[in-house]
Formats: C-alpha cells, sequence, structure tokens
C-alpha cells in the first residue's frame, strides 16, 4: 500500500474530522470583491469642486473615488514616476502635454473647465482694485510686504501669475517680493493666515474661503487662457475609471463646478 506524507496536518485533519462526521468538506469561500476603486491625481484648486463631484457621482455609482491633490506640477511628476493614478486632472494644458511626453498613455483628453486669476486680500478695508488699470499693483504692499503666488516655475497658477504681471508691465518690480507657495491653495493660506497682506489665486480659491475677498480679476488678454484638462492614465480594463471619466463631461458634474466658480470650457466670458 503506497505510503502517503501530509504535506499540509492541518488541513488533512479538517477533512478527515469532516468525513468522521459524516458532512462533505467545503472550501473556504472567498470573500466578496470589494467595490471597484477609482484614483483621480488632481490640482489642487479642484478640491472642494471635485470632492462635491465625487460624492454625487459615488451616491449612485457602486465605485470608490480616492482623490489625490496636489500642484499640477507635483500631481504630473507623481504620476509620471508610477503612483498609481487612473485620471489626472491638471490646472493648465502644458503639465498634461508633459505627462503624455513622458511616455504615458492619455485616453479620452479634453478641456473640461476655465477659470480665472484673481487678486485677494484679507484686509476688508482694502478697497477693490482692477490689476492693469494703470495704478501698479506694488503700491498696494508696504515696505517689507510680500505678495503670496503659487511658485511661478512650476505651478500653473504662478506661471499665469507671471505671464500677467509680465503683461502688465510690474513682473520686475513684483518678482523680488514674492511669497511662492508649492501649489494655489497654499498661496491662498498665506493671505488667510495673514502673513501675505495680498495674494493672486484662481477665482475659485477667492470664492472658496470665507477669510479673503476679492480686490478684482486680472483681465483675459493678460495671460493664456486657464484651461482644466482632464484625461484617462492608462485605461484600466474593469471600466470604472472609463465611466468616472464620462460622467465629468456630463451636465450634473459641470452643474456642480459652476457651483463652485468654475466654468465649462470654451465658454464665452
Amino acid at each position: 500500500m503506497p505510503r502517503f506524507t501530509a504535506r499540509h496536518p492541518l488541513r488533512v485533519l479538517g477533512v478527515g474530522l469532516a468525513l468522521a462526521l459524516g458532512v462533505a468538506a467545503v472550501p473556504a469561500q472567498a470573500e466578496p470583491d470589494a467595490e471597484p476603486k477609482v484614483r483621480i491625481f488632481a490640482a489642487a484648486s479642484l478640491t472642494d469642486a471635485l470632492n462635491t463631484a465625487i460624492e454625487r457621482f459615488e451616491a449612485g455609482h457602486d465605485v470608490d473615488v480616492v482623490p489625490v491633490y496636489a500642484s499640477s506640477s507635483t500631481a504630473a511628476r507623481q504620476v509620471a514616476r508610477g503612483a498609481p493614478a487612473d485620471l489626472y486632472f491638471s490646472a493648465n494644458e502644458q503639465w498634461m502635454d508633459w505627462l503624455g511626453e513622458q511616455g504615458i498613455e492619455l485616453a479620452e483628453r479634453a478641456d473640461l473647465l476655465q477659470n480665472r486669476l484673481s487678486l485677494i486680500a484679507a484686509d476688508d478695508e482694502t478697497a477693490s482694485f482692477t490689476p492693469g488699470d494703470g495704478t501698479p499693483l506694488s503700491e498696494l504692499l508696504a515696505d517689507g510686504e510680500r505678495l503670496s503666488v503659487g511658485d511661478p516655475d512650476h505651478v500653473p497658477a504662478g506661471i499665469y501669475t507671471r505671464q500677467a504681471l509680465e503683461s502688465l508691465g510690474e513682473w520686475e518690480a513684483l518678482a523680488p517680493r514674492l511669497a511662492r507657495a508649492d501649489n494655489v491653495r497654499a498661496a491662498l493660506a498665506l493671505v488667510e493666515r495673514g502673513e501675505a497682506p495680498l495674494g493672486i489665486v484662481y477665482r475659485t480659491d477667492a470664492l472658496a474661503s470665507d477669510r479673503v475677498h476679492e480686490l478684482g480679476l486680472f483681465p483675459l488678454d493678460s495671460h493664456p487662457a486657464i484651461r482644466y484638462p482632464v484625461a484617462l492614465i492608462d485605461p484600466p480594463a474593469d471600466g470604472a475609471a472609463e465611466a468616472f471619466r464620462a460622467w465629468l463631461g456630463s451636465d450634473e458634474a459641470m452643474d456642480v463646478f459652476a457651483r463652485f466658480g468654475f466654468e465649462a470650457a470654451g465658454a464665452e466670458r
């Protein structure tokens, strides 16, 4: 009679006990699959609007959408280095272009939203001010005071800011007086905390805060249009990311973004 050697004695014991009790041995049941998870890397300026949009989407879909917020440049670099992203939602087209140049497959790319550049202050006594009306913005800053902005070297809001100030002939005077932040929400926070008397952020950021007020908007022709493209990253096969990407372009999603001050890309102004 062949000799039987049990490599898994506890498993064999369990089967033998089941047979002794007159019941069939049943394999352990696998746990049910978790709901699909979609990861979206997005510009910091989208935080409030996209969080609300995600809640709306999840209410009608069995999907867990996980947002990761940073400056568009930081998010793009993370994706390029292999971060597990299903979608990328940028605050400018250049960083989306850059991501494609790194060999990342982009699918269903489209410009969804547009924004404005806003001058803000924390002091309610500061009068309204229209950039480009002939009065230098630097006259609003006392000696030693700084202007809070996203870092113009890589943050989209800062890049637009530099382009606007150059267009208005104010860049050279203000460049040494900038408080450079890692993203536009950090620039907003410096003004909210009183660490800088003035800041330049997106209009949606100004509207999202009850601790700053908007002094005025920069002229549309002082910088390129501020557009927000979105795309799928190396599209997965389960379809959850594709469904969320399609929903982001729906009227329902656009209604959410409009509540936070965004406009549909291409809308007349």
